[in-house]
């Protein structure tokens, strides 16, 4: 026989793949990929299987040293698996879903640990850590399990109590060979399923008693109701997997506590519908008897009645059951936190009664920025409501302070008086850039509509736990309950729909339509320009800049960051400078003596009360920031943006922040006053270069502003127009934004 020749492609086979796969749930597969990234992989090959284009996009940052397979957005899990393991080289297989996560180091460890595997072994079993919205890193309870069963090669009828481990793919690396010869069936949505049946069908399984995977729980609230079809699914699991285990008793009997414990905690737990809630259980039922094991003996107590009463059928005896616990823990209950609780007491007598009547199809109330008045996504969603349809009356929430200031005819309620209760409790839609009350309830038929008031360059939500100056006095449960109950939440770019779904993880429905407010950086024309600007007092031909900084976690207070006085000498009397305080801040922006002298000049305009900030934005002819998210409106309007950026390390490290700001500005950035001022004094403010990085920061922030968001969302939300007739999103080339101070003066 001709001699062998060693495969050189083989020699270099990685001796683990490890596969990840699927969409970007609720964007955390960036931080997934940057890890394993960060970090040697020795014996370590990375496939992405990305489903969608965002998953796609992330993925492809880290090419060529990961193998990225792009999936159309609406290929499943099962398939990602297969099309990434297909690609595979590695001699073992890993399967990570992009939601999850991996320790540092586990990876090569995993491969290492694999090659003192024997070729029997078909399955090697990995502990795993458990996260969450509240906590990272917590321990599994597989662990101790794990460490008794050792690190030896074993059949699984020997250690049939090792089906008790939580059932994640993840946690189990498969022999490519095994995986190969059993696809079809491992091939499944139902990933517990395909957990459970690589046990059943290894020959052999070892242990790794180390955590090797991470297991993120979304919330609940975050993810689409289960369908009935899915909630029979389980019992069709254990169907499935109870027929793999015939004949072996050990397997048989572990399975068969674990499928009557599953289907009882669902069945308690799940809230079904009763007619879904009747079929599980009938269900459940058919199966417990079919499968029960000889010689069965329930546990004692009330989980054996549990469980008689689940294998005889009988459905009205176990509701019975449920009830009379439930009655004998309410009691528990009252006696423990008294008649009343507190916090009941703030719906009043009148609200109560109010939610007591039919919602009104007619009503939406509108609020913006805790009640300040008609302003921001809000005002512009009214304006077009009032438009588009008319016979839904619009009925604002303001401050008793800010009624005096709401435009003539605006019908409005102050908080806690009782017609504010009356509306709420009422009104079909209920709109707002911030949240309504705790206290507000959610009703059947009601729609809460989020327009959010910004794109998120800091961390919002959830994503604010790590940062204790941004997560002070912030009670995250009681921010998850009023997120859920939002049924939409306007986006203006996909960075801010990823960021939206991540910090605030609910099962809202995010409309891609673009900002309301930034319309009238497309509608406006040379007249509203000049119109702006003799409001606030700018001669023609002045340059107007307009600096508007954000809020700090870490300062008790706002004092300009800027010596006001010296910029504005230094710029000249042509250049007029509006100064805008964050509104977190009442009272004037530039309180000292030294200005007075610009104010009388109109050199410096204190704009920091004035509404509404898009008329600002039309009348400057430069915008001036730190890292407010005005800039990602101003840049609608393709005008010069300059950052200035002189605590930038201190906001990054205590207020978090989604991008690098210094990497990606619209503008020239500026570290200093001297250097803001050398900006400002050339030509590097409006320059070819600083036209370039606006241009590609429009391009990313701007994405669905153009003019017809307000129209898409009244449409969309105030009428039930089907979205796919929505008028399109006009591409970023077609859009004529309104004209710069320049040009409508010679217009």
């Amino acid at each position: 026989m001709p001699e062998t020749v060693p495969d050189p492609f083989a020699e270099r086979a990685p001796a683990l793949s490890v596969v990840v796969h699927g969409r970007n749930v609720q964007d955390h597969l960036p931080a997934l990929l940057d890890s394993l990234d960060a970090h040697p992989l020795t014996g370590v090959e990375v496939i992405v299987a990305a489903v969608g284009d965002w998953a796609r996009e992330v993925a492809e940052r880290h090419a060529p040293a990961f193998t990225v397979l792009p999936l159309p957005d609406g290929a499943g899990d099962a398939a990602a698996r297969s099309a990434g393991a297909a690609r595979a080289r590695g001699r073992w297989l890993h399967f990570v879903h992009a939601k999850d996560g991996v320790p540092v180091g586990a990876p090569p460890a995993v491969a290492a640990h694999t090659g003192t595997l024997p070729d029997t072994v078909d399955v090697l079993l990995l502990d795993h850590v458990r996260s969450s919205w509240r906590a990272s890193g917590l321990p599994s309870p597989d662990g101790p399990r794990l460490a008794r069963a050792g690190r030896a090669d074993l059949a699984l009828d020997d250690r049939a109590a090792l089906l008790r481990l939580t059932p994640l793919l993840g946690s189990r690396v498969l022999r490519a060979g095994f995986w190969r010869a059993h696809e079809r069936l491992l091939t499944t949505e139902d990933e517990p399923f395909a957990a459970y049946a690589a046990l059943l069908l290894a020959d052999r399984v070892a242990c790794l008693p180390h955590p090797a995977y991470e297991d993120r729980r979304l919330r609940h609230e975050s993810l689409p109701p289960p369908t009935p079809a899915q909630r029979y699914a389980l019992v069709d699991r254990y169907e499935a997997l109870l027929g793999l285990a015939a004949g072996r008793t050990a397997v048989h009997g572990v399975l068969y506590d674990l499928m009557v414990r599953d289907c009882l905690h669902t069945f308690a737990r799940a809230g079904m519908p009763d007619d879904v809630a009747r079929e599980f259980f009938h269900r459940a039922s058919v199966t417990a008897r079919r499968h029960r094991p000889e010689g069965l003996r329930h546990p004692a107590g009330l989980e054996g009645v549990r469980r008689s009463l689940l294998e005889e059928g009988a459905y009205g005896k176990y509701r019975a059951l449920q009830s009379a616990n439930h009655a004998r823990r309410g009691v528990r209950s009252a006696v423990r936190t008294g008649r009343h609780r507190a916090g009941t007491r703030l719906r009043t007598l009148q609200y109560r009664g109010a939610l007591a009547r039919p919602v009104d199809p007619h009503l939406a109330v509108f609020s913006a920025y805790w009640n300040r008045g008609v302003a921001c996504n809000p005002a512009a969603i009214a304006a077009k409501l009032a438009e588009l349809a008319p016979s839904v009356h619009p009925v604002w929430v303001v401050t008793a302070a800010g009624a005096a200031l709401l435009p003539p005819g605006t019908d409005h309620v102050v908080p806690g008086t009782r017609r504010y209760w009356e509306v709420l409790a009422r009104a079909k839609y209920l709109v707002n850039n911030v949240n309504f009350p705790d206290a507000v309830v959610k009703r059947p038929g009601a729609v809460h509509l989020q327009t959010h008031h910004g794109t998120p360059l800091k961390r919002m939500g959830l994503d604010q736990l790590p940062y204790p100056a941004a997560a002070h006095g912030l009670d995250f449960q009681a921010l998850l309950e009023r997120v859920d109950k939002w049924d939409y939440s306007v986006s203006a770019n996909s960075h801010s729909t990823r960021m939206w779904q991540r910090a605030y993880p609910s099962r809202h429905i995010s409309l891609d339509h673009g900002y309301p407010r930034n319309d009238v950086y497309y509608t406006a024309g040379p007249a509203e320009v000049r119109a702006a600007r003799a409001r606030l007092g700018i001669a023609p031909g002045r340059r107007a800049v307009l600096y508007a900084p954000t809020h700090r976690d870490y300062e008790a207070g706002w004092t300009p960051r800027l010596d006001l006085a010296a910029l504005a000498d230094r710029l000249g009397e042509d250049t007029v400078l509006l100064v805008r305080a964050h509104y977190f801040y009442d009272g004037a922006a530039s309180p000292s003596a030294p200005l007075a002298g610009l104010r009388r000049t109109g050199r410096l305009v204190d704009v920091s009360s004035y509404e509404p900030v898009e008329e600002l934005c039309l009348a400057a002819d430069a915008l001036v920031t730190d890292y407010s998210s005005i800039m990602f409106d101003y840049a609608n309007l393709d005008r010069p943006i300059v950052v200035h950026a002189d605590d930038w390390e201190t906001y990054r490290t205590t207020r978090g922040v989604y991008f690098d700001l210094m990497a990606e500005a619209p503008g020239p950035v500026a570290r200093s006053q001297a250097e803001l001022t050398e900006i400002l004094t050339t030509d590097a403010w409006h320059d070819a270069r600083a036209a370039k990085a606006r241009t590609a920061f429009r391009r990313r922030f701007c994405e669905y502003d153009d003019g017809h968001a307000a129209e898409r969302v009244v449409r969309r939300v105030f009428l039930g127009e089907d979205e796919r007739t929505l008028p399109p999103v006009l591409p970023i080339e077609d859009r004529t934004p309104a004209p710069s101070p320049e040009e409508a003066r010679a217009s």
